[in-house]
């Protein structure tokens, strides 16, 4: 997914680059309206995230610029938080509105929930023989559909969405924390992956999809990998 981020605060274009970076979004930056408005033009962008006030023009103006040009959608980040702002933002066609300073995590989330909205996430992704409907939360392997507990669903689908990122078991641990809502100790964790693995895998005790890495933790071997 290609990100236009329209942002004339250089450490806030940074850090976000950055982090999308590593969850997989293109990204490309600008600082105000007439190249942002010029870029729109010229690529093809899936997302717009927008600031209100710009190097030159403001917010507003290439929102409405975005809306007659191309069905894109458009998230205002912005510090202008107050009613006014928000009801203007949503009056001129924006599809959500986040204020700073914002939680990474959770921009990332409403980015993908407005996707979703505007048709334009992935929703299948497959990798040799398992096929993932994202928006079903179907997996199937061979054809044949598995079940999977919620843990295990969204384990898989932690895996699929950083091929070949090494996660600690620490990191994993946070993760399924914040799935499960409730504590998950290390024992558990090593039991989730035995049971996914013996439901994905093709040969459980040889696993080729979810590989150990000695001393660290996991890694999703996304070499088969496609949406």
């Amino acid at each position: 997914m290609q990100i236009l981020l329209v942002e004339d605060d250089i450490t806030i274009v940074e850090t976000l680059t950055d982090f999308l970076k590593k969850e997989d979004f293109m990204v490309c930056a600008v600082d105000g309206q007439k190249e942002a408005l010029r870029l729109i033009e010229e690529r093809d962008f899936d997302l717009v995230l927008l600031d209100i006030t710009l190097k030159d023009g403001n917010g507003y103006a290439v929102c409405r610029g975005i809306k007659e040009l191309k069905d894109i959608p458009v998230i205002f980040l912005t510090a202008s938080s107050d009613e006014f702002s928000v009801v203007t933002g949503l009056d001129i066609g924006a599809d959500d509105f986040i204020g700073k300073p914002f939680r990474p995590r959770e921009l990332v989330s409403r980015i993908k929930s407005v996707l979703r909205r505007c048709g334009k996430a992935q929703t299948v992704i497959r990798a040799g023989s398992l096929c993932v409907d994202t928006a079903k939360g179907v997996v199937k392997k061979n054809g044949e559909e598995l079940y999977l507990t919620a843990l295990e669903y969204r384990l898989l689908l932690l895996f699929l969405s950083r091929p070949e990122q090494i996660f600690t078991r620490n990191s994993l641990l946070a993760e399924m924390w914040d799935m499960a809502g409730e504590f998950v100790n290390d024992n558990t964790l090593t039991v989730y992956i035995k049971r996914l693995r013996e439901k994905i895998e093709e040969d459980p005790q040889n696993p080729k999809r979810i590989r150990t890495v000695r001393g660290v933790g996991y890694a999703w071997n996304g070499k088969e990998q496609k949406g």
